[in-house]
């Protein structure tokens, strides 16, 4: 068989970056003007959140995982020089440890009132952090069958992503708090099993034709087709701490996304398993990360998490070489043993017994390789 043609598969990546005040440790309104700077050297590629405290950023499109790592580290690198410029610092972290949210100031703008008038405590608590894969695709009815198989495997990143153990000033018992609060949104989690692109789209304009939604961007999912890219978007993981982790979780999604594709080209698929059992995976990951245990629905057994994370590894291998990521991939290795953002986090606590020492850890790690 041919090579396939890896360049389908570009890469964008968005994170969301918290701003700090530098003596107290907590979240800090901005007032947009780090956005305000930032938007004068890149543009578009840096944007406003429901929250001021909160920073957006989003690469251009990349062809290939080095492009998307010199594009995340220049923008961590830009925003945390304009930060510093005007007295703040910045972090990437699922959470806050201890800021909460009814302190923190919600940015005027029309999308967001809308948002917190249909929404109400449910949004204005909404105070998190996340990460974005866009994975290109050549044609959306492609994306979609692929994103339905890929779906089994966000448990798997998502553990490797957990970055937020803390709540309001607690240790969550989560290694990630920040899904249990994103919940609270109507149409999050893991979307359900679309036979066909007519079939997603016919869902999306009956919610618009009943005034659920206005578009298909208030459609939240961990994972969804893109209503206006040939992307699929991975939407399940906390922002990671560190650069390398955040190249990591999206050459991690381009090689399952490949990999897929590649079987479906060869008329081969992975097996479809209904949402409600990949929710189960979904819990464990987020409440234990890479320490605990994951169904395996095929064997009908739980298996070691760091176990099914090393199969993934094997089973995306053969295309990994061909997207250039082997050394990313190779990262998944020092992560299981150098733990995940929480685990570290926790560790830093359990340290120091202070959560302002977390944040210092947090800040110094954000422009770590």
């Amino acid at each position: 068989m041919s090579k396939l043609n890896y360049k389908n598969f570009t890469l964008g990546v968005e994170e969301e970056y918290m701003v700090l005040d530098p003596q107290t440790r907590e979240l800090k309104s901005h007032e947009q003007r780090i956005v305000q700077e930032g938007q004068k050297i890149m543009r578009d590629k840096v944007k406003a959140e429901m929250h001021q405290a909160v920073v957006e950023v989003g690469t251009d499109i990349c062809k290939d995982i080095e492009e998307a790592y010199q594009d995340v580290a220049s923008l961590r690198g830009n925003i945390a020089h304009i930060a510093g410029e005007l007295g703040y610092w910045m972090g990437a972290s699922g959470t806050h440890p201890f800021s909460h949210w009814e302190n923190q100031l919600i940015t005027d703008h029309v999308r967001y009132n809308q948002i917190v008038n249909e929404l109400q405590e449910a949004a204005r608590s909404n105070l998190i952090f996340g990460l974005h894969v866009h994975v290109g695709m050549e044609d959306r009815k492609t994306a979609i069958h692929i994103a339905n198989t890929a779906r089994y495997f966000l448990p798997h990143v998502y553990a490797l992503s957990t970055n937020s153990p803390f709540w309001e000033g607690r240790d969550t018992g989560y290694k990630s708090f920040r899904t249990k609060v994103f919940d609270k949104f109507p149409r999050t989690g893991i979307p359900d099993y679309f036979e066909s692109l007519e079939a997603y789209e016919n869902y999306v304009n009956l919610l618009i034709k009943t005034n659920c939604i206005d578009n298909a961007k208030k459609i939240w999912w961990d994972l969804r087709v893109h209503p206006f890219f040939n992307t699929i978007e991975y939407r399940i993981c906390d922002v990671p701490m560190t650069i390398n982790e955040t190249i990591m979780i999206a050459g991690l999604f381009q090689a399952i996304t490949a990999k897929i594709y590649k079987l479906r080209s060869q008329n081969m698929n992975y097996i479809i398993y209904q949402r409600s059992l990949i929710n189960e995976n979904k819990f464990r990951a987020g409440r234990y990360g890479i320490d605990g245990t994951l169904i395996d629905f095929g064997k009908e057994i739980e298996v070691d998490t760091r176990s099914l994370i090393l199969e993934l590894l094997d089973f995306v291998d053969d295309v990994v070489d061909e997207l250039g990521s082997r050394p990313i991939i190779n990262l998944v290795q020092k992560a299981l043993e150098r733990g995940t953002g929480a685990d570290r986090q926790l560790a830093v606590y359990q340290q120091y017994h202070q959560l302002t020492s977390v944040v210092d850890y947090i800040h110094e790690q954000f422009l770590v390789t």
